[in-house]
């Protein structure tokens, strides 16, 4: 073999080592560093009113001890909406968990009195965790999970990037205490919900009014599941069935499908329902 021959040879087999360990090494750091990594579909939860991230960490925990998610991590938002990712979805995660905790976990801004104007305000930080994940990660379908005014946030928020084609499609959403048409004593909604056949409020508060566009954006290949609790009186203590209820004429004549479970008894107060295991059980059957 020639002295030629040799060095073509040697520099092959040199450059080929030399790109199989760039390989390796942009391989480690998407495995480290999440970057461009690609996943399953991920779960955001959603908390409510003045509440936080320790408000859905029953529910984790239930989907963590059934098998149902391997992956949890935090989106800590701030009220300027600047999220901080506290956590790495490892790639091949099953069924990755986002635990949402905001900072203005009350959707109030300086200036703002505008109740309508602060809810869409507000549905930017369902956007702003959603765009920091895919900084980091690869997916075209997310599951959207809210408790309370957690579901106005994403219903806002669909309301506003349904048709935006740099989001992610919604996949599942699951609804839980939704106030959609006012809770019990807020200024200006209906004191009693009254539905038709087709689930239309006979009354409707400025909110739900606002969000009637998603009768013509909501995604057409999502699937939702709307939970509302009754302790006896026909309401959680603070949402009224029938305004829970009322999300069925925003949206199911567009989903893909469209269900409604209602959990009765005492466990069935507004905040309860988060620590409930029939509801548990129900979000995990219906999302995974």
């Amino acid at each position: 073999m020639t002295t030629k021959r040799k060095s073509i040879i040697t520099g092959t087999l040199l450059l080929t080592l030399l790109l199989l360990a760039v390989c390796i090494f942009k391989n480690n750091y998407q495995e480290e560093n999440g970057a461009s990594i690609r996943i399953n579909t991920p779960t955001l939860f959603v908390h409510g009113w003045g509440s936080s991230y320790h408000a859905e960490e029953s529910m984790v925990a239930y989907a963590q001890k059934h098998h149902a998610t391997n992956s949890v991590i935090r989106a800590d938002v701030s009220s300027t909406g600047k999220v901080i990712l506290i956590g790495t979805i490892k790639k091949r995660a099953k069924n990755p968990i986002v635990e949402v905790n905001l900072q203005n976990n009350k959707s109030i801004f300086a200036g703002t009195n505008n109740q309508i104007a602060a809810m869409n305000k507000s549905s930017n930080y369902i956007k702003d965790v959603i765009i920091a994940l895919q900084k980091r990660y690869h997916f075209k379908r997310i599951n959207l999970v809210g408790h309370s005014m957690g579901n106005l946030q994403i219903a806002y928020y669909l309301h506003n990037n349904a048709t935006n084609s740099h989001m992610p499609h919604l996949n599942k959403q699951v609804s839980i205490a939704g106030h959609y048409n006012g809770y019990i004593g807020e200024q200006g909604a209906p004191n009693k919900t009254i539905l038709n056949h087709a689930g239309k409020p006979q009354k409707m508060s400025a909110d739900y009014r606002e969000l009637l566009s998603l009768r013509r954006k909501f995604p057409q290949n999502a699937d939702v599941l709307n939970i509302y609790g009754d302790t006896g009186s026909g309401s959680d203590g603070d949402v009224t069935v029938n305004s829970a209820r009322s999300y069925r004429y925003l949206v199911s004549k567009r989903a893909h499908s469209y269900q409604e479970q209602e959990i009765k008894g005492p466990r069935a107060q507004h905040s309860k329902l988060h620590e409930n295991t029939k509801v548990d059980r129900l979000l995990v059957n219906f999302l995974w």
